[in-house]
């Protein structure tokens, strides 16, 4: 999967250090006829005359729009011997195109303000945008260029397997994957599902331009493709200009689909070490495919089975395992399902396994709860919903509909649940989930490992005589439309109000969807304000919310949730999402746990032991040491955000620590909340005021913000992980000014050029195209109220660090000594402009970014007040920035990865 910056561990040090950003409610964000056909004046499906179908939908929240152009061809139609071959071309897809090079590719997306990416799935490969509206007719180009013009040259090949190759070491490091792999091989013995569509070294060593050519020439047609658009766009105008564009393209014979024969499956248990600091039994099952009548049913299942109040949930509020979770792994024409408990490092995985199975053998017996059945159901319509608020998930549930469910759109979909009935659900448990059919695996905590096989030695060379400019003149038919930069239309316009006890009510109405999404968040710093020797706290009092309040208990609240398929989470980051008929229910339930939380004495006992037990394992887990080897060189010894739990501290903690914590952080005078979806400011502010309007805060507030701090010394720290083979590198850097310094946005620009833009940046275009010594570089910076960081993160082969290492310096002092080009600022202007509709393009970002803006102190419409500074930069004035406050000689480093001996 192309992937651009990645942010993953970066992200777990901004936690820490308590920089992050709030969260939200668990709620995510083929055509019939050769003619155009309407359901409604919002959705316009045709099929071209070469075969491709294409399915338009208008959506107005924001001025963006989402293209995603999905392939009928994934890792069950990759030739045998060559697993991973569909991901490969995706690669390559990226590359050059005649009349388009890869380079203008990355040079366009970044001018565009867009996002693109590609995955590739067992069944399916797609590529996508989501980019400003106005751009559509550049992504319909990019579409059309690559569907009928990659050249997949042997030298591009060259480029882009050190970076596949590195991608495929990232995931070999993690026992997790290796284990699923197993698991799929003896599942789906042969057939084009036993192999994971990732592809191996091997399978790359060998593979060709040729071979990729072939694959392309068979499976990437017209007739075999389905284009959805999604966003604010008129369907007709846009038919005809997809029209235009691919109907030029021929249509090609499709190789005969090879049907999925099944062999028997004995039953087998897989038994790993992982370097995590909990451990897991996992029961993996075969299931019904997508295109299967036994789909939904299978779906609902496993929804049960995830439901609060199901038997499998009950191990761990017992205090039984550490946790649970179902899913389903779907292909079209079959599928994996994983049924999981956690258990702590030195536990019993055999009492796990024991408790798993008790689980297990009562649904088989006795059959699925009919009201969990029916809560589930209840759920996955009202998701249905939910996936109105984002053109992506829209986008994506056409998507998934159509060319991975064999549907005619989502509603079929939808009604394919609504026909589920309990008997069905029962029926598929006792025929998919037999003891004897299923594959166990025991992954056991031991920082003591083993290297992966098959993993040294990936791609990588010194040098590529790239001619990948980033200042090459773009195609004609986007040099002109990207040359012109204007402010984008600023679509949002939310209510704020201040209620009597201090809470900040911000209000933003929508109703692209009839639901309701609230997000809050109380200001608060438990490094500042846990007492001494008291650390965890308040991690363990985020843990209790899931009990239910005072007024109802852990079951009763949760029936109550799913009565209104609503999804709640309480804290001091705060939320819930619900269909817009029941905004007054879910508010009222979400106030009763948040002000008061029924912190049972028994939830207390197992909450207290599990994240003591969860915590002696995960500190020795490399991953926690890596990410507190950071923190310990970027912060001054003594400093407060040192300060970490222990199962030690968690130990000695009351039930009355917890309440008194409870009773001292949770105050209205430091609570925003933030209301957007089909209500008006007045219901909003009646609703709010009518269930927190009695929370009242007692004393002084207290301070909650960290001292500013100087910047960090060099430093630099080994993690040896044995069972990885590639090395996680982080670097980072204290920034000596915070988020309401407007330095920052010249030096968020230049980070923009240097690492920030994707496939367009300095560092990518050096480190991945140039040289393919990592899958992904990238670098950022996260700007605070006291404390902002900057960071450089990328994955490579031990022998890979010090030239990828030199790159990245090498750049920083550039950036400090040479003015950027007026190009790269342009392009970067570009980028963070445009871009300012992709950012509230949903209601959950919406949600989100009014969220932050308000408790961060920031204007709320932070992204114009940004885009006026980024207008009037120069490139001197982001030298001058970067030579004040990017100290490389100053860079902490932390290397996660092989023993010593590789490094």
């Amino acid at each position: 999967m192309m992937s651009r910056p990645f942010k993953t561990l970066a992200w777990s040090i901004l936690l820490g250090m308590g920089l992050a950003t709030a969260g939200l409610p668990a709620r995510a964000d083929a055509p019939v006829a050769a003619k155009a056909v309407a359901n409604d004046s919002n959705v316009l499906r045709a099929t071209l005359d070469n075969g491709m179908r294409v399915v338009i939908v208008r959506e107005t929240l924001s001025p963006m729009v989402t293209t995603q152009i999905t392939y009928l061809a994934g890792g069950y139609q990759t030739p045998e011997g060559f697993p991973g071959t569909a991901h490969a071309l995706e690669h390559m897809m990226f590359r050059d195109s005649k009349g388009m090079t890869g380079a203008q590719l990355n040079e366009m997306t970044g001018k565009m303000g867009a996002d693109n990416n590609a995955f590739t799935t067992n069944d399916a490969t797609q590529y996508y945008f989501v980019a400003p509206s106005n751009y559509l007719d550049l992504l319909l180009h990019i579409e059309s260029t690559r569907m009928n013009g990659a050249l997949l040259t042997q030298q591009d090949w060259e480029r882009e397997r050190g970076a596949i190759e590195q991608e495929v070491s990232r995931d070999i490091s993690e026992p997790e994957f290796l284990a699923f792999q197993k698991a799929e091989r003896i599942l789906y013995a042969g057939t084009g599902y036993e192999d994971d569509p990732l592809g191996t070294r091997p399978s790359f060593g060998k593979t060709t331009a040729a071979d990729l050519q072939k694959f392309y020439q068979e499976w990437y047609t017209p007739n075999n493709a389905l284009l959805v658009i999604v966003g604010d766009v008129d369907p007709q105008q846009t038919l005809a200009k997809v029209k235009q564009l691919f109907d030029k393209v021929p249509k090609r014979t499709l190789p005969e689909h090879v049907p999925v024969k099944l062999q028997p499956v004995k039953p087998e248990t897989i038994a790993s070490t992982t370097p995590r600091g909990t451990g897991a039994v996992q029961f993996m099952y075969r299931m019904p495919g997508m295109m299967d009548k036994d789909n939904a049913a299978a779906q609902v299942l496993l929804d049960v089975l995830t439901n609060a109040r199901s038997s499998l949930s009950a191990l761990a509020v017992q205090g039984k395992v550490l946790s649970t979770n179902a899913q389903l792994q779907p292909f079209s024409y079959g599928g994996i399902g994983v049924i999981e408990v956690g258990f702590p490092k030195g536990g019993d995985a055999k009492k796990a396994q024991a408790d798993l199975e008790g689980v297990i053998d009562d649904l088989l017996k006795n059959g699925a709860p009919a009201d969990l059945v029916e809560a589930s159901k209840r759920s996955e319509i009202a998701q249905a919903e939910f996936n109105k608020n984002s053109a992506v998930t829209l986008a994506s549930a056409w998507s998934q509909a159509i060319a991975w469910m064999g549907l005619n759109s989502p509603e079929e979909a939808e009604e394919q649940i609504r026909n589920v009935t309990v008997d069905d659900v029962n029926r598929v448990a006792r025929a998919y989930l037999k003891p004897d059919e299923r594959v166990t695996v025991v992954l056991t905590p031991d920082e003591n490992g083993k290297r992966p096989p098959d993993s040294g030695g990936f791609g990588g060379s010194e040098s590529f005589n790239s001619n990948e400019r980033l200042d090459a003149p773009l195609p004609e038919w986007a040099a002109e439309k990207l040359s012109k930069l204007d402010m984008p239309r600023w679509t949002l316009a939310p209510v704020e109000m201040k209620l009597d006890n201090g809470i900040r009510l911000i209000v933003q109405p929508a109703t692209i969807s009839k639901t309701v999404t609230v997000v809050g968040h109380i200001d608060n710093n438990p490094k500042l304000q846990e007492p001494a020797g008291k650390d965890g706290v308040a991690r363990l009092l985020g843990s209790l919310f899931d009990y239910g309040s005072t007024t109802l208990d852990r079951d009763a609240f949760h029936k109550a949730l799913d009565d209104i398929s609503a999804t709640e989470n309480g804290g001091t980051d705060f939320g819930v999402a619900a269909l817009s008929n029941q905004f007054d229910r879910a508010m009222q339930l979400l106030a009763d746990n948040e002000l008061h939380p029924a912190l049972p004495k028994e939830g207390f006992d197992v909450q207290q032991e599990t994240l003591a037990r969860a915590l002696a394992g995960e500190m020795q887990s490399p991953q926690y040491k890596m990410m507190k080897a950071l923190r310990a060189g970027l912060l001054p010894a003594g400093d407060p955000d040192l300060r970490l739990p222990t199962p030690e501290s968690i130990k000695s903690l009351s039930l009355k620590d917890v309440k008194d914590y409870h009773a001292k952080t949770y105050r209205p005078d430091l609570t925003t909340i933030v209301v957007v979806g089909d209500v008006t400011p007045e219901q909003a502010k009646a609703t709010v005021q009518r269930y927190f309007g009695q929370w009242k805060a007692e004393g002084a507030k207290p301070d909650v913000v960290s001292k500013p701090v100087p910047v960090n010394p060099s430093g630099y720290v080994v993690i040896d992980n044995p069972y990885a083979s590639q090395d996680q590198v982080l670097m980072g850097q204290m920034l000596a000014l915070n988020m309401h310094n407007p330095d920052r946005y010249a030096l968020q620009l230049g980070n923009n050029v240097l690492g920030g833009n994707g496939f367009a940046s300095r560092l990518m275009t050096d480190i991945r195209v140039k040289h393919g010594y990592a899958y992904g570089a990238g670098s950022g910076m996260h700007f605070d109220r006291s404390r902002s960081i900057f960071f450089v993160q990328y994955g490579s082969d031990p022998d890979k660090v010090a030239p990828v290492n030199a790159l990245i310096r090498q750049n920083l002092v550039d950036m400090q000594t040479t003015p950027i080009k007026q190009s790269e600022l342009d392009n970067a202007r570009q980028y963070e402009i445009r871009s300012i509709p992709v950012g509230v393009s949903s209601i959950n970002s919406i949600a989100r970014s009014l969220l932050d803006w308000a408790w961060h102190g920031e204007p709320l419409d932070q992204p114009m007040v940004a885009a006026k500074h980024y207008l009037t930069l120069t490139p001197a004035q982001v030298q001058v920035a970067f030579k004040k406050y990017l100290k490389p000689e100053n860079l902490m480093q932390v290397v996660q990865g092989p023993p010593p001996a590789k490094h």
